[in-house]
C-alpha cells in the first residue's frame, strides 16, 4: 500500500481522543475539528469540504449599507420585532421580482439567519393543533434542522426522496400526511446536500397534498436561485425560482442572506409567510396565548422570546442588497457562479479516480453543478469513506447525517481554492491505487 499524505496513526489517535467511534455518526463540527487538528500537527494542507459555509467576499452593497446604518446610530436602539419597514418592503418586492409571487410586507419577517427562522417556524407549527405534533422532513436535508427538533423536544418523521421523484412522490408523501399528525413539512430547493431541484409537477403534488391534509409547507431557499442550469437572475422576468407558493396557500419561504449574498457572518434572513397563513387563527395558538394569528404568534410570541428582534444594521444591509437586485443593478448570481465551476472541476477529478455521483440524476437530466454534490466509492459505506479520506487530507460529511439512506459523502465547494485541484487529483490517484475496484 502506498503511503498516505497524512499518517494513519495521527488520524486514529485524534478520533480516539475525540471519542469518535463511527464516522457515520460524527457531526460536521467533529469532522471539522479532526481535520483542523490533523492539519496543524502534520503540517499538511487539508482540502476541507465538510462545512457549508460561504467562501466568497460579502456583497459590497450590503457592507456599505450596514456601515452607514451603524454610523447613523441604529446600534443604540432595540430593533422593531416586526422588522424595519425598509427591509419588509424590499423583501416583499424581491419575492415578487425573483419568485414571481406576492407576499405582503407585513408577512416578511427578518430573522437572525434562516436557522432561527426554521426554529421559530417549527415551534409555531407544532403549537397550532394538538393532534398535529410532528414535522415531516423530505430528506436529505440540513442536519441541524433535526437537531432543532431535538432541542425543542418535538417529534419528526422523514423519508429519503432518492427513490420517490416525479409521480412516485405523491403516494409516498400521502402515506405520511394521511396519518393526521404532520403539522408542517420542510425541504430545501435546491437541495442540501444532493443539489436536486424539485420540478413544477413535483411542487404541484406537494402543494395539492398539503392543501388536502391541511399541512403547512416550509420551503428552505438557503441556496436561492442557485440552480445554474436555468437563468433565474432577471428581476420581474421568468423563469422564476420554483416555489410551492404557486400550489398551496399555507406556506413560508425562508430566504437567507448567507449563500446568495455571501453575508453569512451577520446572521440575516427573512421568513416570508403567505398572506393566508399569516392571518389564519388556530385553536392551539388561541388556547396557549389567548388569541392571535399564525403570523402575530410567530413574531410577537416566538421570535420575541428567542431574540427580541434581528440586528438593525444587518437588516439595512439585506434591504440594500435586495433593492439593488430587484432594481437590476446588482446581479447577485454572477458572484456565486464560481460554486458551479468548482463543482464541475471536482466532479471530473473524483469520477476519474473511480468515485461515482450518488445523487446523479435530477429526474430526466443530470444533477446541476452548485454548492454541493454527493460522491460514493464502490464497496465503501459513507462513514468508512469519510474516515478513510482523512488519511488523504480530505474532510467531508457522510450522507447518513443528512437523513439520506444512501451511502456516500456530501462535498461542499465553499472553501476550495484553485491550487487544490491538483492536490486533490494527486491524492485521489494514491487513493485509487490503495483501493483498487474489484
Amino acid at each position: 500500500m502506498k503511503q498516505t499524505p497524512i499518517d494513519r496513526d495521527l488520524i486514529d489517535n485524534l478520533t480516539q481522543v475525540m471519542g469518535i467511534t463511527d464516522f457515520s455518526c460524527a457531526t460536521i463540527r467533529e469532522i471539522k475539528a479532526v481535520a483542523a487538528k490533523a492539519e496543524i500537527v502534520s503540517g499538511v494542507e487539508f482540502i476541507k469540504m465538510e462545512m457549508g459555509v460561504p467562501g466568497l467576499p460579502p456583497s459590497v452593497v450590503g457592507v456599505e449599507a450596514e456601515i452607514n446604518a451603524l454610523r447613523h446610530g441604529v446600534a443604540s436602539l432595540y430593533p422593531n420585532i416586526d422588522g424595519e419597514s425598509v427591509l419588509k418592503h424590499e423583501a416583499s418586492r424581491f419575492v415578487r421580482a425573483f419568485v414571481g409571487v406576492d407576499i405582503s410586507p407585513e408577512g416578511c419577517i427578518p430573522v437572525t439567519g434562516s436557522m432561527q427562522g426554521t426554529f421559530a417556524a417549527f415551534l409555531t407549527c407544532i403549537q397550532c393543533r394538538p393532534e398535529k405534533d410532528s414535522i415531516l422532513f423530505i430528506d436529505p436535508g440540513f442536519p441541524v434542522q433535526k437537531q432543532q427538533i431535538q432541542v425543542m423536544g418535538a417529534k419528526c418523521e422523514a423519508f429519503d426522496v432518492y427513490n420517490f421523484r416525479g409521480e412516485k412522490l405523491g403516494p409516498k408523501l400521502e402515506s405520511y400526511l394521511e396519518k393526521g399528525n404532520i403539522a408542517a413539512l420542510i425541504y430545501s430547493n435546491p437541495n442540501n446536500p444532493s443539489w436536486i431541484c424539485f420540478k413544477e409537477d413535483e411542487l404541484s403534488i406537494i402543494g395539492k397534498l398539503a392543501t388536502q391534509y391541511d399541512v403547512i409547507v416550509l420551503e428552505d431557499l438557503a441556496y436561492f436561485a442557485m440552480d445554474f442550469r436555468h437563468d433565474l437572475g432577471h428581476p420581474f422576468l421568468p423563469p422564476y425560482q420554483p416555489t410551492i407558493a404557486r400550489y398551496t396557500d399555507h406556506y413560508m419561504l425562508l430566504i437567507s442572506g448567507s449563500k446568495a449574498f455571501s453575508y453569512a457572518g451577520e446572521r440575516i434572513g427573512v421568513a416570508c409567510i403567505s398572506d393566508s397563513l399569516y392571518h389564519r387563527s388556530f385553536p392551539g395558538l388561541t388556547g396557549r396565548y389567548g388569541g392571535g394569528t399564525f403570523g402575530t404568534t410567530f413574531v410577537h410570541r416566538v421570535l420575541y422570546a428567542l431574540s427580541s428582534g434581528t440586528g438593525h444594521a444587518a437588516q439595512y444591509a439585506l434591504a440594500a442588497m435586495m433593492r439593488a437586485a430587484s432594481d437590476g443593478v446588482y446581479h447577485f448570481l454572477n458572484d456565486v457562479h464560481i460554486y458551479g465551476e468548482r463543482a464541475r472541476e471536482l466532479k471530473k477529478i473524483f469520477l476519474k479516480h473511480g468515485f461515482y455521483l450518488v445523487y446523479d440524476k435530477d429526474l430526466d437530466e443530470p444533477v446541476g453543478d452548485g454548492f454541493y454534490f454527493t460522491i460514493g466509492y464502490p464497496n465503501m459505506k459513507g462513514g468508512q469513506l469519510a474516515h478513510e479520506l482523512m488519511y488523504y487530507g480530505i474532510s467531508a460529511i457522510p450522507l447518513s447525517t443528512t437523513g439520506s439512506s444512501q451511502e456516500g459523502l456530501r462535498i461542499c465547494m465553499s472553501f476550495i481554492q484553485e491550487h487544490q485541484y491538483k492536490l486533490l487529483d494527486d491524492r485521489m490517484a494514491i487513493f485509487a491505487q490503495n483501493h483498487p475496484i474489484s
